[in-house]
Order: structure tokens, then sequence, then C-alpha cells
């Protein structure tokens, strides 16, 4: 199963099908056989695989259209991609996604039809973290390009994210108050009440266990994602000399 096989093990799921199916393929050689003998036993259903597995295939597909919108690929943007796999999912596995990316990328990616398949068959929070490891991919070298974030938000409408989550994970990555009013998805008009209110409902949102199915690797992500929110709502109560 080459790289695939260190990064999702040997399951079958719904990635395997579709456009993203086509696009992995290469590297699922005899599973993709198997998946398609399979198809339609046990109830008549498609295997399942894992939430994990189906996660770190879109990630990786959504990663490299990313990378892609701006026309061309750096060698500096794979060296921070190496480094951000790296953190993320260890030495070994980095190096195997790293070299499905490589594949990857001298594809086109239908990004549309990917994103429907993501939208499908990955649940909302999921989702939410893609977005969130999307725009932690684009910032990799400390600046957020407006064409990568234009696809990011491409990306977040055809996978069914809603605007304001869109904003708010997007204002993760900038340290400022106006930014910090967007995560909690609250204005600057509100009440100290209302603050208290949208903090509360933030942290719930946005809370690491949402997306504990996705296994270890990806909490640290998580714990980023949650831990700007009370960033945001630190920076709030400063300002406004809350208690």
């Amino acid at each position: 199963m080459g790289f695939l096989g260190s990064l999702i093990g040997f399951g079958l799921g719904w990635w395997v099908f579709g456009p993203i199916g086509a696009l992995i393929g290469m590297f699922l050689g005899g599973q993709a056989e198997q998946a398609t003998t399979m198809e339609g036993k046990v109830g008549g259903g498609r295997p399942q695989g894992t939430a994990r597995d189906g996660f770190v295939v879109s990630l990786l597909v959504l990663m490299t259209a990313v990378m892609k919108s701006d026309g061309k690929v750096l060698r500096s943007e794979l060296d921070y991609v190496k480094n951000y796999l790296r953190n993320m999912l260890g030495d070994e596995k980095a190096r195997d996604a790293l070299g499905v990316l490589r594949d990857l990328i001298k594809k086109d990616i239908p990004l549309a039809d990917v994103c429907h398949q993501v939208r499908v068959n990955v649940g909302y929070d999921s989702r939410v973290q893609l977005l969130h490891l999307l725009f932690g991919l684009a910032k990799a070298d400390g600046y957020l390009n407006p064409v990568e974030v234009k696809t990011i938000e491409q990306i977040a409408g055809l996978i069914g994210v809603s605007p304001s989550d869109y904003q708010a994970v997007l204002n993760m990555f900038y340290d400022n108050i106006e930014s910090a009013y967007k995560i909690l998805e609250i204005s600057s008009s509100a009440s100290d009440d209302e603050v208290k209110k949208a903090y509360r409902k933030m942290a719930l949102r946005f809370h690491p266990d949402k997306v504990s199915h996705l296994g270890p690797e990806f909490q640290k992500s998580a714990n980023e994602k949650f831990a700007k929110v009370n960033d945001a709502y630190n920076k709030i109560k400063k300002e406004r000399g809350m208690n």
C-alpha cells in the first residue's frame, strides 16, 4: 500500500471511491480492487474505514489544493510542510505524507468534487478542524498569502462550514482586538454579559473533545484552536477591564 499504508493502515473507507479515490488510487494498489469487490457486501454499504483515515486523506488532498492555489509550489513551501507534518505526525509518517503530497501536486485537483465528498463523509467538527490545519499550513512561513486564504475560504464554503465559523478560525491566525471579537463571533458593541455568553458558546463549540476521535496526532491542533478562544476572551476582558 506504499505511502498510505503507514499513514492510515489497511482499512478501507469512503475515500477509496469518488474523486478522492481517483486521486490516490496509485497509492492504494490492490486495496482499491479489494474495495470494489467489497462494495455492496455487508448490508449493501461501502466499507467505512475510520474517521481518522478519512480525515488524513482529506487533509492531504486539501493541503495540495492550497499549496497549488497561487500557481506554483516552491521548495521552501515543501520544507515548511515537511516540518509542519513532522510536528503533527512524527518523522516516519511525515516523510510518507510528503511523498503523497509530491505526487498529488502533479495532478489537477477537482476541488468542488473533492469538497463535496468531504462534506458528505466527514463530520462538521472535523471539517472545522481541517480549516484550522489548512490555515496553519498557509501561515507556516509567518505570512497568510491572500491567494491561499481565498482558496481556504472557497474550501470552507464547499465543505459546508458556516461563514461565522470560517471567520472565527481565520481570525485565530491574527493577533489584534478586532480578531478577538470575530473569534467569539460577536461585535465590539456587545455587552459584557454577551461577551461572557459568547465565550461559553465558542468554548463548547471548539472544545478538543469534539475531535478526540481523530486520534492524538491532531489533538495538538485542536488544543491550539481551543486556546485561541481563551486568548480572545482574555484579550477582550483586559481591554474592557472585566473581571
